[in-house]
């Protein structure tokens, strides 16, 4: 029920962290405010070599109160190495068969990136979670999840680059299921991040319900 379990939860906060950092307790202070505002869900990019350990420190603090997952994840053997410091989810730029294979065999939430419905349709044919939107979404912006939703209403997606506090409704009103965020909640003190979260949750939360 691994899997089923950290699917709910992500989608039921609706958004998360993307964070870019060496240092464990800037990551401690990031986690506490995405905690207090209601983002409790944290994406470590492996584009940095001291992504695992950052993971297996964060779980080791926070425990369940932190779902943290590992980004930038290209290959099975990084996505291994995630799992094995605490990763609850995968993400990445890209998509990877192997990866798929492998967070599909430990009942891990795989999100890769797709620039095609093809590429899409493939991923979830091997047990994707969700299908990320991007890079292309950089471009594209919130329309971008009505061109996959269009023929497949039901594939789940998680969308970053370009979401913002004024288009975030329009992100979640297009069928996005997941959002993540960069600076707004990785940038200044835990209080800001806290507010800030405050605020991207409240907005998720009152557009879910409009639009039901």
């Amino acid at each position: 029920m691994k899997k089923l379990t950290t699917t709910k939860f992500m989608y039921d906060v609706g958004a998360l962290a993307i964070v870019r950092t060496e240092s464990l307790s800037r990551a401690i202070e990031i986690a506490n405010g995405c905690i207090d505002g209601g983002v409790p869900v944290m994406e470590m990019s492996y584009t940095l070599n001291s992504a695992g350990d950052i993971i297996k420190g964060l779980k080791d603090e926070f425990g369940s109160q932190l779902c943290v997952g590992a980004g930038t994840v290209l290959d099975s053997e990084t996505a291994r190495h995630a799992i094995l410091h605490g990763a609850e989810f995968i993400i990445a730029p890209t998509y990877s068969e192997e990866v798929a294979k492998i967070c599909n065999r430990y009942q891990i939430p795989y999100a890769p990136g797709c620039t095609s419905l093809t590429e899409a349709v493939d991923a979830l044919s091997l047990g994707a979670t969700f299908i990320k939107a991007f890079p292309v979404s950089d471009f594209y912006g919130p329309k971008l999840t009505k061109v996959f939703k269009t023929p497949l209403p039901d594939m789940p997606i998680l969308a970053s680059g370009g979401i913002t506090l004024d288009n975030l409704e329009t992100w979640i009103l297009n069928g996005t299921d997941v959002c993540g965020f960069g600076g707004l909640l990785t940038t200044g003190t835990s209080k800001e991040i806290s507010s800030n979260a405050q605020k991207i949750r409240k907005i998720i939360t009152e557009t879910r319900k409009s639009n039901t």
